[in-house]
């Protein structure tokens, strides 16, 4: 930016003291769009900055900012030279200038469009505001030359009766902050209103589906909350929501014949929104769904209590080999390391050491990622799985092209009919699935009698609890093993 420096003082001394001197010099005085005046006061007397002003306003400056610095007064032209010149309204302090392109009327009343400014003394300095174009809404009001003039009295005698707002400035940063104050009064009052569908469709659902690991855990979820949630509470603001709605869930499920774990789990998934909404305060009380909210929820004994015999192990591999390959694999790893289906689809091999036997499952259900151990059966076949040139962020089991797969093929149910392995079993939990070769891992190991600790850690259990249902299996190998002595 251009900028012009002038000192009086090196001129006659004329030049700071009389006014008619610096209209006779403003006359030959251009100002192009983007200057920026420098002017030394320090030998002015007090008449002649407001003159200067007033100069550069017919000079075709819409706003004049004076930055007071010890002796130094810095004028600024802010707007485009493509208007005419500033014309004084009929009222004080007002003036405008007349676009040259827009206009405003029909016919005979047809003029050029108007840009407004006021002036006037802040604090002994002369200041410039622009209102704006005409038409434009100014505190309220459709901007004309008399609402101009109204707000410059309103604001001339806020500034006599020192009481702000002062400047259009202030009035605007005032109204701002006013504006924000009520839209967030008004998503207060959103939030207090929201109902506890909408919480889990825009808010909860996005969350799960990003931070979730399990496909299948995401779908249940919606179809939960899609079935029986939803036409009980999906409509309700939540912060009327109590215990007795969630009781109509149980109820409603109950009735439709679902099991005590599809009830546990509904719950369970009404209980972690409730946590969402109290952790981003949609939700200032206590869980409803948590067990002080009086929700008693129904006692489920679901361990999986079937696992396979060395036989059924045996001639479900041979199955498994002649339908798929790669499915035969992912069941051999399950049976000989205990890998959930997600640990084996995630399983890359920069965490197998073939060498060392040691393999590394990384974000696990548990949370924690956990090594484990593979047998000399495991490592042939990881061995003759690995290409040459594979990269260590590839996947050990694929998909089709390289992507993760994310539910096990159906080879492996068709393997499991095809030897009659669930006939007669109308149990779910006695029915061999992908999940009963992890079951039958554990179950091996505490029949050989590995200590509970050992087999917790081996397993990712998170509560030694959990490995506690396979306590009754060592139990029975060492009645089994005394057993053999009395026999004897």
């Amino acid at each position: 930016m251009a900028v012009i420096t002038w000192y009086p003082e090196r001129e006659s001394n004329s030049y700071s003291q009389r006014p008619r001197d610096f209209k006779s010099l403003f006359k030959t005085f251009t100002v192009s769009h983007g200057e920026c005046i420098v002017i030394d006061f320090s030998s002015f007397n007090r008449y002649i900055p407001s003159l200067i002003i007033t100069l550069l306003h017919e000079k075709g400056c819409t706003e004049v900012v004076q930055i007071a610095n010890l002796q130094i007064c810095t004028i600024c032209i802010s707007e485009k030279k493509n208007m005419s010149e500033w014309t004084k309204s009929k009222y004080p302090g007002i003036r405008y200038r007349e676009s040259k392109t827009e206009t405003v009327g029909v016919g005979r009343s047809k003029r050029p469009k108007r840009y407004y400014t006021m002036t006037f003394k802040l604090n002994g300095l002369t200041k410039s505001e622009g209102f704006g174009w005409e038409g434009d809404i100014v505190m309220g009001k459709h901007l004309t030359e008399g609402t101009a003039y109204d707000i410059y009295r309103m604001l001339s005698g806020n500034r006599r009766d020192k009481t702000p707002p002062f400047t259009l400035a202030e009035y605007r940063k005032q109204n701002e902050k006013a504006t924000l104050d009520a839209q967030l009064d008004a998503q207060k009052e959103s939030a207090r209103n929201i109902t506890f569908g909408e919480i889990f469709t825009k808010h909860y659902f996005s969350e799960v589906q990003h931070n979730r690991k399990s496909l299948r855990s995401i779908k249940r979820e919606e179809e939960l909350f899609r079935l029986w949630i939803d036409p009980v509470i999906g409509a309700r603001p939540i912060r009327e929501i109590m215990p007795l709605h969630l009781e109509k869930v149980k109820k409603d499920m109950f009735e439709a014949g679902r099991s005590a774990r599809s009830i546990q789990y509904a719950l369970a998934v009404t209980r972690q929104v409730f946590n969402f909404a109290i952790k981003n305060r949609f939700f200032p009380g206590r869980n409803p769904a948590d067990k002080a909210g009086g929700v008693n929820r129904p006692k489920v004994d679901n361990r999986r209590t079937r696992f396979l015999s060395k036989e059924e192990a045996r001639d479900l591999l041979l199955e498994l080999k002649r339908r798929s390959a790669d499915v035969h694999d992912m069941a051999l790893f399950s049976l000989h390391t205990g890998a959930r289906a997600g640990e084996i689809f995630n399983l890359k091999w920069v965490d197998v050491d073939i060498p060392q036997m040691v393999i590394m499952f990384r974000d696990t259900k548990s949370g924690r990622n956990r090594a484990a151990y593979i047998t000399e059966e495991v490592k042939a076949m990881l061995a003759e799985r690995r290409p040459e040139n594979a990269q260590g962020d590839a996947l050990v089991f694929p998909g089709r092209g390289g992507a993760k797969i994310t539910e096990m093929s159906d080879s492996f149910n068709r393997s499991v009919e095809k030897l009659k392995m669930n006939d007669g079993r109308p149990d779910r939990l006695t029915k061999v699935t992908f999940h009963t070769l992890r079951h039958t891992f554990a179950s091996w190991l505490a029949i050989e009698g590995v200590n509970p600790f050992h087999l917790k850690e081996l397993m990712g259990h998170s509560d030694l609890k959990l490995t506690e249902r396979y306590s009754h299996l060592s139990d029975e190998s060492l009645r089994e093993a005394a057993m053999k002595v009395k026999n004897r």
